[in-house]
């Protein structure tokens, strides 16, 4: 780990030399695949009661029309605003995309959730100055794959002391694609990048809360704001991410970050691309997604009725263990931290869908009833074999004496080598 580097350089050179037509032709069907899966969880997410918040927040101020607010309930206000809703939409319900890990020291969880700060900036900058899908999916790519290596980078203490990923790294992926559509020249960037590291912020303490979407939103909101004030004149320190007291070195109390994941290393081959990012096919904490289909899997085989269950076991690394960090939920929020509950509804309904992740059924009387059967257990095998897969194995006594075993498939549904079908 460094922080001796040219990685601020690198990323302006890359953005502003960076056109379409220089990403891999596999890339543009990956792109449109996240764009239309984050479209899709931010008008689900925009049902949210913590979104409803913010939505009325905004609409309070009566702002000029720029860009839309998605969902059943739209209106129009500034792009910073419409970004900031729509990035709070995208991030309600737990169901945007994630990227993947490249080496075992990058902890699965440290990563981002990708596609929705770009998005959302790329959809309210977008809008305002009328531009073509073209350069819509042109800026939402660079945004993307900056936000990507930066967070790939970093050193993982950035992750383990408790800043939530998605909300530092996610404003750079929402700048980099406002400062794209905006035409930011290299003077400009190097300012926004600045401000964008100032802005940058999220804590883990907010996982199971309304706040924990916040981040995503605001991420959204201040890169749109950073690359709007940068193309006006504002100004920032130079040499934002490599200085001593710059964005890396400061948000890792001075471990700092791998310099070869970032110079040389953008655009080569895209994050998209290499090694990829996966969509979720639950509304909850990525982490617990193969725990939960190897329960469904085992529920299935063997025809498991919810009154045969005496006692359920997950077994798991602390990569898995610590994000996912409530044992018992009482909020739809919380649920979707917590492995219990993740469990039982697998146990009680055989799926695990937005209808699940909802206050009435995490409060029923057979879900909480199913929770205190379930305990975690840190297993010092699955620990040694290092946290850039999750990895988990599920024991589970039936009243008739039997444990039935099962392990999670690290290749998991949705990821690069189980991806989903179009329909």
């Amino acid at each position: 780990m460094t922080t001796e580097t040219r990685a601020t350089a690198a990323i302006i050179d890359y953005v502003t030399d960076t056109t379409l037509d220089r990403f891999p032709r596999e890339a543009i069907p990956l792109a449109r695949q996240c764009v239309i899966d984050g479209l899709g969880v931010i008008l689900a997410g925009s049902a949210a009661r913590g979104t409803a918040i913010v939505r009325d927040y905004v609409r309070a101020g009566k702002e000029v029309g720029e860009a839309t607010v998605l969902g059943a309930d739209t209106f129009s206000c500034r792009a910073a605003s419409a970004a900031l809703v729509n990035g709070t939409a995208g991030h309600a319900l737990d169901f945007d995309d994630t990227q993947l890990s490249s080496s075992p020291d990058r902890i699965f969880g440290l990563l981002t959730h990708p596609t929705i700060p770009p998005l959302a900036a790329s959809l309210a900058v977008g809008e305002r100055l009328g531009v073509s899908g073209r350069r819509f999916l042109e800026a939402y790519l660079v945004g993307f794959e900056v936000e990507c290596k930066m967070a790939e980078a970093i050193n993982p203490t950035h992750y383990q002391n408790g800043f939530h990923s998605s909300g530092t790294f996610g404003i750079f992926g929402a700048m980099i694609s406002a400062a794209k559509l905006l035409g930011l020249n290299q003077e400009a960037l190097g300012h926004a990048l600045a401000m964008a590291s100032s802005m940058s912020a999220g804590i883990r303490l907010n996982f199971g809360t309304m706040t924990k979407p916040l981040h995503v939103g605001r991420a959204a909101q201040n890169g749109v704001m950073a690359a709007e004030l940068a193309a006006a004149g504002h100004t920032g320190g130079k040499d934002a991410l490599d200085s001593p007291w710059g964005f890396f070195r400061v948000f890792t109390m001075g471990a700092g970050f791998d310099a070869g994941l970032i110079v040389g290393a953008l655009g080569n081959p895209p994050s998209i691309v290499s090694p990829g990012v996966s969509l979720k096919p639950y509304p909850c904490g990525s982490l617990g997604h193969p725990t939960m289909d190897a329960m469904l899997a085992l529920v299935k085989t063997h025809d498991v009725k919810p009154d045969q269950v005496r006692a359920v076991r997950v077994r798991a690394g602390s990569n898995i263990l610590n994000p996912l960090r409530y044992p018992f939920a009482t909020t739809e929020l919380e649920a979707k931290f917590c492995l219990p509950f993740m469990m039982s509804s697998l146990l009680l309904r055989r799926k695990a869908g937005i209808h699940e992740f909802a206050d009435e059924f995490v409060g029923s009387a057979p879900a909480q009833a199913m929770m205190r059967k379930v305990t975690t257990v840190r297993d010092a095998a699955i620990e040694a074999r290092g946290f850039d897969k999750m990895r988990s194995i599920i024991e589970v006594d039936l009243a008739d004496g039997r444990t039935l075993v099962q392990e999670a498939d690290e290749r998991y549904r949705g990821g690069p080598e189980k991806p989903f079908t179009r329909d």
